[in-house]
């Protein structure tokens, strides 16, 4: 029997200290609030106990930040969209940011199993001053099980309506997009991070943040020469990459998030503790 779960995650500053609650139907939660780096921030860890989609199962995930709050979501473990005979597994993600509100959106990566007919869907509203760093990882197949990706259909989609929007198919049998230099190039990773702003960058943080993101490419050889950082608009920078496998792209996306921390936020990196597990 297929899986609708929902959760609704909601943070609030109350005095100086960000709170989160939440609501869910299915099997869908948030783990403890944890406070690593003072109670401005509140770290999230959000769990699907199933550990992975099957065609018919929705994941659908809303989460709201109030303004001058700071919430950080990840995940323990990679989301599995697993073989389906036909009907569609789908992840859906609102996320919606108030005045002068931050939120990174940091899950780790999506697994494509051989077969899958899956969608993950990403949609970000931002008001006035709201800013978010977020990123999307996805694996196709997994090539060191012994298992390509031979068929199945994928759809992701990314969106900051208005602003920003990233809309793709892979398809398993296309195999020009999957192995041609002009598509994916035999990689079969791919990955695109964000930082999202609900009112222009100044000059200065846009380059602030396109020359740490380059600084951070030009130190991971493994994945420098399939990755590139740009600035589509005065609201939005992007880092992307391809790589063979998650390993790389991951620490890349990593490494580019602490240090926007420090050029933008001027915060320290302070990673999600269950990044060390």
């Amino acid at each position: 029997m297929p899986w609708h779960a929902r959760l609704q995650l909601d943070y609030a500053l109350e005095g100086a200290r960000t709170v989160a609650r939440f609501a869910h139907h299915g099997p869908l939660r948030i783990l403890q609030s944890l406070y690593p780096e003072g109670g401005a921030v509140c770290h999230n860890v959000l769990v699907h106990p199933p550990g992975g989609l099957v065609g018919g199962d929705t994941l659908d995930i809303t989460a709201t930040v109030a303004a001058g709050a700071h919430g950080l979501v990840t995940t323990p473990g990679a989301t599995r969209f697993y073989r389906s005979t036909g009907p569609l597994a789908l992840q859906r993600t609102h996320l919606t940011l108030a005045e002068g509100a931050r939120l990174e959106w940091l899950p780790l990566e999506a697994l494509c199993y051989n077969a899958c007919h899956a969608e993950n869907h990403l949609t970000l509203h931002l008001a006035y001053g709201a800013e978010c760093m977020g990123w999307d990882v996805t694996a196709l197949g997994l090539p060191h099980a012994n298992q390509p990706f031979e068929t199945g259909r994928f759809v992701q989609h990314l969106e900051v309506p208005g602003m920003w929007l990233e809309r793709g198919l892979i398809d398993a049998t296309d195999d020009r997009l999957l192995n041609s230099p002009l598509g994916l190039a035999g990689h079969r990773c791919m990955a695109s991070m964000f930082l999202a702003a609900g009112t222009a960058l100044s000059r200065t943080r846009r380059d602030a943040a396109l020359d740490a993101a380059r600084a951070v490419m030009d130190a991971h050889p493994q994945v420098k020469a399939t990755a590139g950082a740009t600035s589509p608009n005065d609201r939005m920078v992007v880092v992307r990459v391809l790589a063979p496998q998650v390993e790389p792209a991951m620490k890349l996306l990593k490494a580019v998030r602490a240090a926007w921390r420090e050029a933008l936020w001027e915060l320290d990196a302070a990673a999600p503790r269950i990044w060390a597990m």
